[in-house]
């Protein structure tokens, strides 16, 4: 057990000491063998200028950038590079574009539907067009704002919706209409002109999430790859939002919403002046907020510059390539999409291939991946988000995931008790009661008094979740989380 206030404080080296055990339990952050959450250019000394540059401005306070100007030059800074890079700027069809860095990509999305709704107050019932590709995030800003999610179904076949199926979902209340470039799930660019182009003649707003791998789509098209047009070079597209603690590798949280221009961005700020304190204006959903990731981002930038952002395109570019290559080569396995990013999907052709058994077998060489869930009658597969720092791995990985394979074919698929997924059919979310999903935890072999631990085998956990309908899943989910998280008395 550790205990965060002790009754006599403890030496600093201790401190450091049980920091570093702690996060000797974590997942690999550098080294190109996590294709998911962290990102990792393999750029020597990067992380020593973004921990010095984030130490420097780790007290200074977002809330006022009258107090603070060097953090409010730093944000201008950022948004004018994301808006250079993403076809805004002097000189280009969307000279007056502004924008606001946050915290994440979530908090970017939630802002970008506040703006929408909030520009449309005699909307009673908002509502919001995404694919069921886009991300999760907007479900949560449907949610917190009291938005209707209307969901545009994607093709099995392009794993993209089709512009006329998203023009049939736009109604008078529709506030915003929102798009991926790319998709997070299978890594494809979504029809953004389109898209855009209906949204304009219904005169509703077109958000582009390209907090993925948006920034590195340009460079993609620097070095060839067939990038369609996404950004404010559409005229339909009012707000783009790009994540730089992703492939512009700065550290977390560091996000940038973009906006076609003022007048559209306005409604995104909360002011307050009804109470006796300090008069509140905001921007973003934090009003503290710590300098430090700002200044991290900012000096990772500048050292990292233009040439060094598409250098590092190229080297991401050859080992998606490699990837595909190694997935396409062994037998029971296709990838789902032909890369057009920085993601490589694959799913199992053959049934005694357990895609999950894979992933654990793949966990046990060090290779950390990114199992996805079937989803209305798009399959159960594997996501690899791919950085610079994994192009000198491809072979490696290449010959254990043959191994891997052929290990899961031995071990066979994960084989649920047919009572188990009875019940978990008929059951309703409600009926999931925290003693029930305690007793299916320890059945799959959770243990919360483990949580420092990973589970040695996933493989049971993501096929229970797999069989579950959607809504028993996601409780489950949350369920699984809550016994987690409880303080260790």
């Amino acid at each position: 057990m550790i205990e965060a206030l002790p009754p006599v404080g403890v030496p600093a080296d201790k401190v450091l000491a049980e920091l570093r055990d702690l996060r000797a339990a974590d997942l690999p952050t550098h080294g190109g063998r996590l294709f998911a959450y962290v990102y990792d250019p393999a750029v020597p000394g990067l992380d020593e200028l973004a921990n010095s540059a984030y130490a420097l401005a780790a007290h200074v306070n977002g809330l006022d950038p009258t107090a603070f100007p060097s953090l409010l030059a730093l944000e201008n800074a950022l948004v004018g590079a994301a808006a250079q890079l993403l076809g805004g700027g002097p000189g280009t069809a969307a000279p007056e574009v502004v924008g606001s860095v946050t915290g994440g990509g979530t908090e970017s999305l939630i802002l970008a539907v506040k703006a929408a709704r909030d520009a449309r107050p005699e909307v009673a019932r908002p509502r919001l067009v995404v694919p069921t590709s886009g991300h999760a995030a907007f479900a949560k800003a449907a949610h917190y704002l009291g938005v209707t999610l209307d969901q545009v179904p994607v093709s099995a076949r392009t794993l993209r919706p089709a512009p006329g199926d998203v023009a049939a979902a736009i109604g008078p209340d529709t506030v915003l209409v929102a798009c991926s470039a790319p998709s997070y799930p299978y890594g494809v660019v979504d029809p953004v002109a389109e898209i855009a182009e209906v949204a304009a003649t219904a005169g509703v707003r077109c958000h582009v999430d390209a907090c993925f791998g948006g920034w590195t789509l340009p460079y993609l098209r620097r070095l060839g790859v067939p990038v369609p047009a996404f950004d404010f070079s559409l005229p339909g597209v009012t707000s783009i939002s790009v994540d730089l603690h992703k492939y512009a590798y700065a550290p977390k949280g560091v996000s940038v919403l973009l906006h076609r221009d003022a007048e559209l961005r306005r409604p995104q700020y909360f002011a307050f002046a009804g109470w006796p304190g300090y008069t509140l204006v905001n921007p973003v959903l934090s009003s503290t907020r710590s300098g430090g990731p700002i200044a991290a981002a900012y000096a990772t930038l500048r050292h990292v510059g233009d040439a060094g952002y598409l250098a590092l395109a190229e080297r991401t570019l050859a080992a998606v390539r490699g990837l595909a290559g190694e997935v396409s080569r062994v037998d029971g396995l296709r990838l789902l999409a032909e890369p057009e990013s920085t993601v490589v999907c694959f799913v199992s052709t053959d049934p005694g291939l357990d895609l999950f058994v894979l992933a654990d077998e793949l966990t046990r060489r060090g290779w950390h991946t990114q199992p996805q869930l079937s989803y209305a009658g798009l399959p159960a597969n594997i996501h690899l988000s791919v950085t610079a720092s994994v192009a000198p791995r491809v072979a490696e990985f290449g010959a254990d995931l043959r191994g891997a394979a052929a290990d899961a074919r031995s071990a066979g698929p994960v084989r649920l008790p047919a009572a188990l997924l009875e019940t978990l059919g008929a059951l309703t979310p409600a009926q999931l009661t925290p003693e029930l999903v305690a007793g299916v935890a320890a059945g799959l072999g959770l243990d919360p008094a483990a949580a420092s631990r990973p589970p040695e085998r996933m493989a049971p956990v993501n096929t229970l979740l797999d069989a579950a309908p959607i809504t028993v899943r996601e409780r489950l989910l949350a369920e699984f989380l809550g016994l987690l998280q409880r303080p260790a008395w």
